[in-house]
């Protein structure tokens, strides 16, 4: 076999083993070169790219080439040389054997075959969402159900914090059965709407209709279910209404904005049904799914955004996926109504609001100590301490690395609060967690699980 052919045999087998948007992202765009001995270079946009693809996938792709080619196979990791101003590319040297880039899945426009629901956002759609290990048990769950609603997987429970996609991935769900069956009486409501008319229907003696109008339905999405909070009447109504599609196996899908056991003052019986199917979790994505989004979001915009920008984006915003969106929306505007360079510096100044978060700015270090101490199960005074087991020297290291992502502490006030240390200690701590997100992309969701945690209790207090 020619070496092009064993490249793509390799990403043909890492493809198998790894989610669509990881295998995107790292392998959609890299050139691969080979010399006359056959040794590979795998050039790569930037090298915050080179180091994560060579720590996630270095030793896997020399595992499978040596197995394919029956020797082993030098690898060089390197960056994409940008031309200097005013240099021709037809002065570069082309390389003499170039592997084709990994093929990108390529969408259907099948739903545009069928008018849009008027009910759904035509945006909320499956090629339009985004999956990672965040996501992907819901997503699967919701594409079983568009391909066979109200059968094995009924009701459906999403759950997770603001921003993360429920009421897409809901409406995707809607949107799909609606471009297989446009004659599926499709109902979606928030729960916000369904109290409102179950109220305005009691009021104007008018509940037969509005029990028609649900009752009726062969697809019930249900958005943010916690707004039944207390509501003991409404819940009664939502019960019969639930028993009455359940039994004729009508397909209902429900979000909510925390786990079902933490949903307070519903009656037991409703929450018994709520919860009686699939609960499915959405989380923050990872470092690599948001350089997705990011990177989805700009395709059908005629602007360029560096991948540098794009990390500093992607490692800064760590609220919701909304945040995320909007800094992008922020900078494209920058850029089209300026028509001037979009550098790292512009991409600070102008997201310095974002980045720091409202709430950020008031977080007094001893909540974060207390936050990271119950995360690792220790004492916030063995934060503080001169212990420097690894056991405490990486929760101090994540403690220092939050209080400086998340607050305006200078490195010097935050040495001071952890007994004395001097300021290079602190900058050393937060350059090791820096290090250890770009090597272990599991990691990240470590350090977004606690700033989550510490967001929260903030706003709490």
């Amino acid at each position: 076999m020619h070496m092009a052919e064993f490249w793509k045999e390799t990403l043909s087998q890492i493809q198998q083993t790894t989610s669509e948007s990881e295998f995107v992202l790292f392998f959609s765009n890299l050139n691969v070169t080979f010399d006359e001995n056959n040794n590979l270079t795998v050039e790569t946009p930037s090298a915050f790219f080179r180091d994560k693809l060579k720590s996630s996938f270095g030793s896997k792709i020399e595992e499978i080439l040596k197995d394919l080619t029956g020797h082993q196979v030098n690898i060089e990791f390197t960056v994409k040389t940008t031309p200097e101003k005013g240099t021709s590319k037809s002065n570069e040297k082309p390389s003499e054997k170039v592997v084709e880039k990994a093929p990108v899945k390529v969408l259907s426009n099948e739903a545009d075959k069928v008018r849009h629901h008027i009910n759904l956002n035509p945006d909320f759609t499956f090629d339009n969402f985004v999956v990672g290990v965040n996501n992907d048990f819901a997503y699967n769950c919701a594409i079983a159900i568009s391909n066979n609603p109200g059968t094995n997987y009924n009701p459906l429970l999403l759950y997770g914090g603001v921003g993360l996609g429920k009421t897409h991935l809901m409406q995707a769900i809607g949107n799909a059965i609606h471009q297989n069956n446009p004659k599926a009486n499709i109902v979606y409501k928030p729960s916000e709407t369904f109290v409102v008319e179950f109220l305005e229907a009691l009021k104007t003696n008018k509940t037969s209709a509005f029990k028609n109008k649900y009752r009726n339905a062969d697809i019930l999405l249900l958005d943010d279910i916690h707004d039944f909070k207390g509501k003991r009447e409404t819940q009664e109504e939502l019960f019969n209404t639930f028993n009455a599609l359940y039994q004729s196996k009508k397909q209902m899908v429900f979000t909510c904005d925390r786990p079902p056991q933490e949903l307070k003052d519903f009656a037991d019986r409703l929450l018994t049904r709520l919860t009686q199917g699939i609960n499915a979790d959405l989380q923050f994505p990872t470092w690599e799914t948001r350089m997705v989004i990011l990177k989805k979001k700009l395709e059908n915009r005629n602007v360029t955004v560096s991948d540098e920008i794009l990390e500093l984006i992607s490692r800064k915003i760590t609220t919701n996926i909304r945040d995320l969106e909007q800094g992008l929306k922020n900078i494209i505007a920058y850029t089209e109504l300026t028509n001037r360079e979009l550098t790292v510096e512009v991409t600070q100044s102008l997201l310095k609001n974002t980045f720091s978060g409202p709430l950020q700015q008031g977080i007094p270090m001893d909540l974060v100590m207390k936050v990271v101490a119950e995360f690792y199960k220790m004492s916030v005074s063995d934060l503080k301490g001169k212990k420097r087991t690894q056991a405490i020297t990486q929760p101090r290291q994540i403690a220092m690395y939050v209080i400086r992502e998340m607050t305006e502490f200078s490195t010097t006030e935050v040495g001071i609060e952890f007994g004395g240390r001097d300021h290079t200690t602190v900058m050393h701590a937060v350059q090791k967690i820096i290090d250890k997100l770009k090597t272990e992309p599991n990691f990240d969701i470590v350090i977004q699980n606690i700033m989550r945690t510490v967001r929260e209790r903030a706003n709490a207090s």
